[in-house]
């Protein structure tokens, strides 16, 4: 009898324990999970191919010497100037006694202008009683006309040495940085002489060459995601260079981009797509759940409850990714705490 009394223990034991789990069971599934959602949607999409590319800057230039000349002054590594702004001076002080000579050649010049005019008039009156006076009149407007013309010479020349004078200050054609100093105070400069390299931080572009295979898929204005390994941005086709090289069969794209995302210089990965855009359906990568025995999604349903939907995936464009499965446009999809949801467990949507 002692021997029933103990299997009768065990099984009540064994009963109340299954009574217990799926009670458990059943708590953990009337419990509500919080989550995140975003909703499923349709757009265009094409299948993508990575090229390499480059961040440059559309004003990048070294700046040059116009005149000849001992360099007196040279913006050091790293000044940071605006358009206008002096970057090197050359020494300008022979330019200076050629302003003072010929300055004074003008001032001579319009004083014999002057004196002419003067006995111009006194002719003009003694002309008309004396023969003499009148030849003399012919005489002195010849000699008017030809100081005339002096006093234009003179004045262009002075103009010339002044224009040298402003040549003497290298002036920054556009704002930027001074990255390099190609040449150093006390050396003396010819004219074309480059003395410092200036970079525009402000006005960057990613030059990226791509096959001539997919030249008709990309176009100007298009958005295209831009990739290194710390960061992902978008960038917008400004234009694509119609000439593909005979030796690499590649032709050039150039994208807009933000300033002070990348250094110039940097390497990139650009996604170029390689065939005509589709409509798909497409769903945030945070929504997919990676299980060994397949790819899932949980679609919360009106009730507020999830259910675990099989996708399969396809093209990705940015955070996003095709899927193919039972999922509608609009679809509530979980993207935060998916990991440990159930089918037919309620949740909470977390706001923001």
């Amino acid at each position: 009898m002692s021997g029933m009394k103990k299997i009768i223990c065990i099984l009540a034991v064994l009963v109340i324990g299954v009574a217990v789990q799926s009670q458990v069971l059943a708590q953990n599934r009337e419990s509500s999970a919080n989550v995140s959602v975003a909703k499923a949607f349709i757009t265009s999409i094409a299948p993508q191919s990575i090229v390499p590319g480059t961040v440059v800057s559309r004003n990048d230039a070294k700046l040059a010497a116009e005149v000849t000349g001992r360099l007196i002054d040279v913006s050091d590594v790293g000044t940071v100037v605006k358009s206008g702004d002096v970057v090197a001076i050359i020494e300008d002080t022979q330019l200076l006694l050629k302003r003072d000579e010929q300055r004074a050649e003008v001032n001579r010049a319009q004083a014999r202008l002057k004196f002419l005019e003067n006995e111009e008039k006194r002719f003009v009156t003694l002309a008309e009683s004396n023969l003499a006076a009148a030849t003399k009149l012919d005489e002195t407007r010849s000699d008017r006309d030809v100081s005339r013309g002096d006093l234009q010479v003179a004045r262009s020349r002075l103009a010339q040495i002044e224009d040298q004078l402003s040549r003497t200050r290298i002036t920054a054609p556009f704002g930027g940085i001074v990255v390099e100093r190609l040449m150093m105070p006390g050396e003396r400069v010819n004219t074309g002489s480059d003395v410092v390299r200036l970079v525009d931080q402000q006005h960057l572009e990613v030059i990226a060459r791509a096959p001539l295979d997919y030249f008709s898929f990309v176009r100007p204005k298009q958005v295209l995601v831009i990739k290194t390994e710390t960061a992902n941005i978008t960038g917008t086709v400004r234009t694509v260079v119609a000439i593909g090289s005979e030796n690499t069969h590649q032709f050039e794209l150039r994208l807009d981009i933000e300033a002070n995302r990348f250094p110039v210089g940097q390497t990139v990965r650009v996604s170029v797509p390689v065939s005509n855009a589709r409509q798909a359906l497409v769903v945030p990568r945070d929504a997919l759940v990676l299980r060994p025995e397949g790819i899932t999604v949980f679609v919360i349903d009106k009730d507020n409850k999830a259910r675990q939907v099989a996708v399969t995936t396809g093209v990705g464009t940015g955070d996003n990714i095709e899927v193919n499965g039972d999922i509608e446009d609009g679809a509530v999809v979980v993207i935060r705490g998916n990991e440990r949801l159930t089918t037919g467990q309620s949740v909470s949507i977390m706001q923001g």
